[in-house]
């Protein structure tokens, strides 16, 4: 949903996000060990830091500066994306995940379209 509302915003057309280029990419991205996102969160989540975790895939991994974009982007927009400000701060705050987890599932309850 929040990746929806970032895009809408932007002009995407809603449907963009339902197929291959949108829902399948990402589950891809976030399930296939091929994908440098994913074993460079698994490193992170483990406690290397984000030069660590570059430093040990020897690759780059194109999701660590696009959350530095994308959140610029998405608050000159006016679009809130709680999950995307919980990633830039364990990336480039050194906030702790359980933190930022537990901020994400205490926050109320409300319709994703909203």
């Amino acid at each position: 949903a929040e990746i929806i509302r970032f895009g809408l915003a932007l002009g995407a057309k809603f449907e963009t996000f339902m197929g291959l280029s949108g829902m399948g990419d990402l589950i891809v991205t976030c399930t296939s060990m091929h994908s440098r996102n994913l074993r460079a969160g698994i490193l992170i989540g483990k406690g290397m830091t984000v030069r660590e975790a570059e430093e040990s895939l020897k690759m780059v991994v194109e999701g660590i500066p696009a959350t530095k974009s994308a959140l610029s982007i998405a608050r000159s927009v006016g679009v809130d994306m709680p999950i995307l400000e919980s990633a830039y701060s364990v990336l480039f705050c050194n906030k702790k995940i359980d933190e930022c987890v537990d901020e994400l599932m205490g926050r109320p309850v409300k319709n994703e379209n909203e």
